[in-house]
């Protein structure tokens, strides 16, 4: 059996300048004994130094980050899918540019793909009951899993997690087009009609508040609601 050997680390970024820096260097720092890692950064047209900060980290360490800036901002699914553009691991996984989740834990994440145990990872922020999450907030997480569960018979806990690992030919078996947060639930519901088994690992959640510079909000539920019902009554993209 092949042993993956690299892992992507798709970063997208919009305005963050106030944590890409830290992102940055918990990811550098993250131990992954025999795997190779590679950072890729897709800025998604930030109007802040969160692309100067970039640069000058990548400048700093030269071979570990490879940049892709979009000149206007089109959402996070269409940063991540031109993220992936320049990604040559065989092993991806997405990382948000908040510190919301913690990179030290991506080993017991990437552990099962490596192992070959599972080609698709979720890191779970509701395994381990979670603290400090407003009560809206946790209530859109739950009823968006449970929705996907309903309709396309999955085990899920957390759906709209961030950290999500896959093998890469996995991801190449895809076919996402949706550009904003509506990435989260289109991913899902693709895996789950490719019959791709979603393991979930617990993962540890510091979730930040709008004046922090949390992006998402109803709309962006309501959108997921759309396109889990679009792929559930028309499943081919």
């Amino acid at each position: 059996m092949h042993t993956p050997a690299k892992l992507s680390i798709v970063i997208p970024v919009y305005n963050e300048q106030k944590t890409i820096g830290q992102v940055l260097e918990q990811v550098r720092q993250v131990d992954l004994g025999s795997i190779e890692k590679e950072i890729i950064i897709s800025d998604d047209g930030s109007t802040d130094d969160s692309l100067a900060t970039v640069y000058r980290y990548a400048a700093q360490y030269p071979g570990l980050i490879t940049v892709h800036s979009s000149p206007v901002n089109q959402g996070k699914g269409a940063a991540i899918r031109a993220g992936m553009d320049y990604a040559t691991g065989d092993m991806v996984i997405i990382q948000d540019a908040d510190l919301e989740l913690n990179p030290g834990e991506y080993g017991p994440i990437i552990e099962p793909i490596a192992n070959g145990q599972a080609s698709v990872v979720y890191g779970s922020r509701f395994l381990v009951p979670p603290r400090g999450i407003p009560l809206d907030i946790w209530l859109a997480n739950r009823f968006l899993t449970w929705l996907t569960n309903v309709l396309f018979g999955a085990r899920l806990t957390d759906m709209e997690t961030a950290y999500k690992a896959f093998r890469r030919d996995v991801w190449d078996g895809l076919e996402l087009r949706c550009a904003r947060f509506d990435f989260e639930p289109e991913i899902t519901a693709q895996l789950l009609l490719a019959g791709h088994s979603i393991h979930e690992v617990p993962v540890s959640y510091t979730p930040r508040t709008k004046g922090q510079g949390k992006k998402i909000g109803w709309t962006d539920g309501v959108r997921a609601i759309i396109t889990l019902f679009r792929y559930r009554i028309r499943p081919v993209p």
